[in-house]
């Protein structure tokens, strides 16, 4: 209807070439045509003041129409980046779940790319992104954390327990194991128990000191996270999606922590049955149908006996077994009805298992 207007309004053969020098610009090159509007509205084109001023509002409407379509393209365009971000999230979650049911399995990469829907080629770069390591990295890790598990518990010869890890061969096994956890699979599986544990043997009346416990008030703390359902030794990878998730969210920051929250005991539970919860630490502003699939859990204020463990997560069990059955009898405080929480104070990608640190929480009756 614009163009119709300006046309009725040519005077000469100059004119319209003028005008159809202005339209072509602002068409070709995605110009504004308010940019033109001085090439377009002038004495030449448009001698009648009157018309000036009409055609200058004209093109101020389409000014301000532009800005507006401009705004709800970029509001668009981020909805989509979010969406695209989230379903990348989801796909690579269920790579994760992928290994964390397979470890004995293949596991190749044209088989996780796959079920990602993602091409291999591809398929590289963005596990790389929202996991923070390769696939062949992810696989070792797991393998080798329940090869620590089983060599712990004693449940398997160490030539089982190589080939579940993925070596043919005891001797590969220990050079990777070595190389993980700086001591051999056997020096592992024989080590002396924890010392905590030794003096519980002796019936030592001192044993309660031999850890340092702290009695802690903490502030109420709001985490987001999956729920994870079976052997608390396979929580890795609901840490894993949970992380995958976090990210593309935009829920890491500078504080945030990592936390588990471990609601039976394996003592009484079948060990397909406990249940468990991998979280992190999130702001109190964030809303939970914002960041699904992923579920709001608040943790209570309130008092905490805290106990820090260092070592290999295959060996939290006796920590935990020290804290319950050893400090809490003696101490005269009451554990209060909450999960036990295990907050992660550094990360297996970045450090050995020897050096991995975690505090070990039990929340008291006030």
């Amino acid at each position: 209807m614009l163009y119709v207007f300006v046309f009725t309004q040519f005077r000469t053969r100059k004119s319209l070439q003028l005008l159809l020098k202005s339209l072509w610009t602002s068409l070709r090159y995605q110009e504004p045509l308010h940019r033109n509007r001085d090439a377009v509205v002038n004495s030449v084109l448009f001698p009648d003041a009157g018309t000036q001023a009409v055609m200058r509002q004209t093109l101020q409407m389409r000014k301000c129409d532009q800005a507006r379509c401009g705004s709800t393209r970029a509001q668009e365009d981020r909805k989509l980046k979010d969406t695209t971000k989230r379903d990348y999230a989801a796909r690579i979650a269920r790579v994760l779940d992928l290994i964390a049911h397979n470890l004995d399995a293949p596991l190749d990469v044209a088989t996780l790319a796959d079920e990602a829907c993602f091409s291999p080629f591809h398929f590289h770069r963005i596990y790389r992104t929202y996991t923070g390591e390769t696939v062949t990295q992810t696989v070792r890790r797991f393998r080798l954390h329940r090869a620590a598990s089983d060599l712990a518990d004693g449940r398997h010869p160490l030539t089982r327990t190589a080939r579940r890890a993925g070596y043919a061969s005891p001797e590969a096994f220990s050079r990777a194991f070595t190389a993980a956890y700086g001591v051999s699979p056997t020096a592992f599986r024989d080590q002396p128990t924890d010392p905590v544990d030794r003096l519980v043997k002796k019936g030592d009346s001192g044993m309660s000191n031999a850890r340092n416990v702290r009695i802690e008030t903490h502030g109420p703390v709001k985490l987001a996270g999956l729920a994870h359902t079976g052997p608390y030794i396979d929580i890795g990878g609901s840490f894993e999606k949970t992380a995958a998730y976090a990210h593309a969210m935009g829920l890491f920051g500078a504080k945030t922590q990592m936390i588990g929250l471990y609601y039976d005991d394996p003592g009484s539970v079948p060990a397909q049955a406990l249940r468990s919860f991998a979280a992190i630490t999130i702001d109190d502003t964030v809303k939970a149908d914002a960041i699904a699939p992923l579920e709001i859990r608040d943790l209570p204020a309130g008092r905490y006996a805290s106990t820090v463990h260092q070592g290999s997560y295959a060996n939290l069990h006796k920590s935990w077994d020290w804290l319950y059955g050893v400090w809490l009898p003696q101490s005269g405080e009451e554990p209060a009805d909450a999960p036990g929480l295990e907050d992660y104070l550094n990360n297996p990608r970045d450090v050995a298992p020897p050096d991995l640190r975690t505090v070990l929480r039990i929340k008291l009756k006030d």
